[in-house]
C-alpha cells in the first residue's frame, strides 16, 4: 500500500496595499490557468493576457474594499479570487438596464477573477476562494463576467448558485460577456 500525500492548502486574505508583492505569483498562476491567453508578440487576441491582467488588478487596487484571497498548497499558490464592493452605476452603468431595482439597490460584490491552477482544480479551492471573498465583503448580491466558452468556470458559478441575467460587453466592440448574478443569503 502506498501512503497517501496529504498537503494543507492555506487561505490568506490581502487589501490593496500587499498585492504588487504578489502581482508576479498571480499572472503566473492566471497564466497557467488560462492557457488560451498566452501572452504572444503583438498581444492577445481579446485583451485578456497576464499583463492586461496585471493592469486590472493595478487599477482595480483604486476601489474601496479591494479583497484580494489566495491559497497556497505546500508553499506554492493555487489559486486567488478577487473582489470589491462596486457600485451598480459602475458595475452595470447603461449597459444593462434589465437588472432589477432590488438588486441594484443592494449591496454588491464585483467579483472580478478566480482562478485555480489546472494541477489543484476539483479539490474546493475556487470554492472556498470564492467562500473567503463573500465573507470578507458581505455583500447582498454578487455578480461576476464570465466568458460564453468557459464551461468549467461557468459550471463552477452555476454550483454556487450564480444565474445568468444576460450578455454584457465591458466597452461597445468589446468581447461578449455573459452577467452572472447570485444573490447571497447571510451565513
Amino acid at each position: 500500500m502506498t501512503p497517501s500525500t496529504r498537503t494543507d492548502v492555506v487561505y490568506r486574505t490581502y487589501g490593496p496595499g500587499q498585492v504588487p508583492a504578489l502581482l508576479d505569483a498571480i499572472a503566473d498562476l492566471w497564466a497557467d490557468a488560462h492557457p488560451e491567453h498566452v501572452d504572444t508578440p503583438g498581444g492577445a487576441t481579446d485583451g485578456r493576457s497576464a499583463q492586461a491582467l496585471r493592469r486590472q488588478i493595478t487599477h482595480h487596487l483604486r476601489h474601496e474594499g479591494f479583497t484580494l484571497v489566495t491559497a497556497y498548497a505546500g508553499g506554492t499558490m493555487a489559486g486567488f479570487g478577487y473582489a470589491f464592493p462596486a457600485t451598480p452605476e459602475y458595475w452595470y452603468g447603461e449597459l444593462l438596464p434589465s437588472i432589477p431595482e432590488h438588486v441594484r439597490t443592494g449591496r454588491l460584490m464585483g467579483l472580478c477573477e478566480l482562478a485555480v491552477s489546472p494541477a489543484w482544480q476539483s479539490r474546493g479551492i475556487g470554492t472556498r476562494l470564492h467562500t473567503e471573498l463573500l465573507q470578507a465583503l458581505a455583500p447582498d448580491w454578487a455578480s461576476l463576467l464570465v466568458r460564453p466558452d468557459n464551461a468549467g468556470g461557468r459550471a463552477l458559478y452555476e454550483r454556487l448558485g450564480y444565474r445568468d441575467a444576460g450578455p454584457y460587453r465591458n466597452e461597445p466592440g468589446g468581447p461578449i460577456y455573459r452577467l452572472l448574478l447570485l444573490k447571497v443569503t447571510p451565513g
